[in-house]
């Protein structure tokens, strides 16, 4: 399975919001990693056929996915990063209710039901109504929903907002185990999210791929080099002016930098091992100014 998007373009008025776009998608995990306002999600409405782009294509094994119609939504699942249910339906009815629209038959749909919410650990809770829900049970929901027609494209927006550190390690989990022989693409301006799962990751900016790869490509194509120092606290806004600074770590009278610089930024500054988060600055942080700095 190959899903190839050529110069896509989506334009609103005076916007640019996804522009000229080319990569090819296959079997696997894929990250789309950007700041909020990228352009992530008008590319992820594109790819579910939600919106028409304004120049380009998008083809699957050759096919143009407009033109295929039903066929290609039949192979598509989709969690968008607000999706809507009705709030006094239990986990088991909305799960019904979207079998029905995804036109399983009933039989089926019990059974396929059954086994998705033991896979996403909502089977003790199905008789729940959807409004008592947390926010990581409710997300958890919306997976179990977009696997329902057994997708071969499943694609997830921002699936992680709003989520405990627990609940996205447990969604790391579901993610990996859901992905064998599909094509998975997540989006996400949280890069724990996607540095272990993600096969591979695009970065996005202002509607624009900036760079794709493996995490260990993306930290090896970042010129910065990246450094701790230890500099008195009195001195820090000045070095935030001036470098990316990745974090600052209070240290009573002092405070530990984390700097990205293609040289050495003080005598005492110690080289560091690049991190994805770094590549994530790199491309997408800016320096900060004097009053945005408080210790």
């Amino acid at each position: 399975m190959e899903l190839q998007i050529s110069n896509l373009t989506k334009k609103y008025k005076n916007t640019v919001a996804v522009d000229g776009l080319s990569f090819t998608l296959s079997t696997g995990v894929y990250g789309l990693l950007g700041a909020n306002g990228a352009g992530k999600t008008t590319l992820m409405r594109i790819l579910c056929t939600l919106l028409t782009p304004t120049e380009g294509q998008i083809t699957l094994d050759g096919q143009d996915i407009f033109r295929m119609d039903g066929e290609y939504r039949k192979l598509l699942g989709y969690l968008p990063q607000d999706f809507g249910y009705y709030p006094d339906f239990t986990i088991y009815d909305y799960m019904m209710y979207i079998a029905s629209i995804k036109g399983l038959r009933p039989a089926a749909a019990k059974k396929r039901i059954s086994r998705l919410l033991e896979q996403v650990g909502l089977s003790t809770v199905g008789n729940r109504k959807m409004k008592k829900l947390s926010g990581g049970m409710k997300r958890r929901a919306g997976i179990a929903q977009a696997m329902l027609n057994h997708p071969e494209i499943l694609i997830l927006d921002e699936p992680t907002a709003g989520l405990d550190p627990n609940e996205r390690i447990r969604f790391r989990n579901l993610i990996s185990g859901l992905s064998s022989n599909r094509l998975v693409l997540l989006s996400t301006h949280i890069v724990s999210d996607i540095e272990y799962i993600a096969n591979r990751i695009l970065l996005m900016k202002d509607g624009k791929l900036q760079i794709t790869g493996t995490s260990e490509e993306l930290i090896s194509s970042m010129p910065e080099r990246v450094w701790s120092i230890t500099v008195p606290r009195e001195s820090v806004s000045t070095y935030m002016q001036n470098y990316p600074v990745a974090n600052v770590k209070s240290m009573g009278k002092d405070a530990e930098l984390r700097i990205l610089s293609p040289r050495k930024p003080a005598e005492n500054a110690i080289l560091e091992m690049a991190t994805l988060e770094d590549v994530f600055l790199y491309y997408f942080g800016e320096r900060m100014n004097e009053n945005d700095v408080s210790l």
